[in-house]
């Protein structure tokens, strides 16, 4: 599926009442998760342990 047709059919499944600020969040959302996707996929995403020590430190501030 193209990306085209990911946006195509993703604005298709909003409601009917959707307005711009709708659509632009849905596109804004899938572009993310595309990305993340993709740089996990290169080897860019934050390991498990990393993010356990992270949320260590923030829980006990």
């Amino acid at each position: 599926m193209t990306i085209k047709e990911i946006a195509i059919r993703s604005i298709q499944e909003l409601p009917e009442n959707a307005t711009w600020e709708d659509i632009q969040e849905r596109i804004n959302f899938i572009a993310g998760v595309r990305k993340g996707l993709r740089e996990l996929d290169e080897g860019k995403g934050i390991g498990h342990e990393r993010i356990r020590e992270e949320f260590k430190e923030w829980l006990s501030s």
